[in-house]
């Protein structure tokens, strides 16, 4: 674990003062799971719930925040068994999916969800030619209900096939109307009004916490990293927490604590349990 400032530490002291009060936001790929070729093969690192079991002792509740549909985060992460775990506990795990479009509580146990955006079926049918086009008719396509992704980290060349796919794709989003957030080897298209930051803010808000932790790995995060900033400077203790990666170094310069991706986000939950 890696204090990125003086004031980081700060934050981080900040934070653990008011822990009783305090949400704790994680992205599931790249910062609870390992990255993997294989997106449906992704499982929470083998530390992750025993460190979020813990940290449910001492928070006032816990969310996964992905960009994946809910189901399938609950499915790999066994979220719903982990979730009624922590309600023993005293604390409550939610899951937004589809970056806040989507949410589950161990509570209520229902996946509440909008109906697709529009254009995303048309754009479905139009991307296999833009795709053929760019010479990456090889990319992997996930098709997530909400959303639509593209992968490259399966082929030969994936950073080549990944800017060759951005400008083309970005262009077939924008006539349907739709948003392109692009990952660590994956492009992202969907509705473009609901984002991580949203979620964390509403998070914070409906449990009145009284600080947030946020955890995460790529571009996909970075307006949740912006929202926890903007509620410190409005004096709610925050700290931005980056799961390392060299596919996303400039991620590290928003974050307060740097950590070794998903084994050092493990880690770092339980420090805050440890040094409470």
């Amino acid at each position: 674990m890696e204090f990125t400032s003086d004031d980081a530490r700060a934050h981080y002291d900040a934070v653990r003062a008011v822990l009783d009060g305090v949400v704790v936001g994680l992205d599931f790929d790249g910062t609870l799971s390992p990255v993997v070729d294989d997106p449906e093969a992704a499982r929470l690192h083998p530390g992750a719930p025993g460190a979020l079991l813990e940290l449910a002792e001492v928070v006032r509740a816990v969310a996964v925040i992905t960009g994946r549909p809910a189901r399938q985060a609950i499915s790999m992460g066994d979220l719903d068994a982990l979730g009624n775990a922590m309600l023993d506990r005293g604390a409550e795990l939610f899951v937004f999916g589809h970056y806040g479009n989507e949410r589950w509580s161990a509570t209520d146990q229902r996946i509440r969800s909008p109906r697709p955006p529009a254009g995303l079926a048309t754009f479905e049918r139009e991307l296999p030619s833009v795709l053929r086009t760019a010479g990456a008719a090889d990319a992997f396509i996930e098709e997530k209900g909400l959303a639509v992704a593209v992968h490259t980290r399966r082929m030969d060349d994936p950073a080549g096939a990944f800017e060759r796919l951005v400008k083309p794709l970005t262009s077939l989003a924008e006539r349907h109307h739709l948003s392109v957030e692009p990952g660590r080897n994956v492009i992202e298209v969907r509705s473009g009004d609901m984002h991580k930051g949203h979620a964390v803010r509403a998070f914070v808000a409906e449990q009145e916490a009284t600080g947030i932790v946020f955890g995460g790995d790529d571009l996909g995060d970075i307006e949740a990293f912006e929202a926890v900033r903007a509620l410190r400077a409005d004096g709610l203790p925050g700290l931005v927490v980056c799961s390392a990666s060299h596919e996303q170094p400039d991620l590290v310069e928003l974050a307060d604590v740097v950590v070794e991706g998903p084994a050092g986000v493990v880690e770092l939950l339980s420090g805050l349990v440890v040094r409470r």
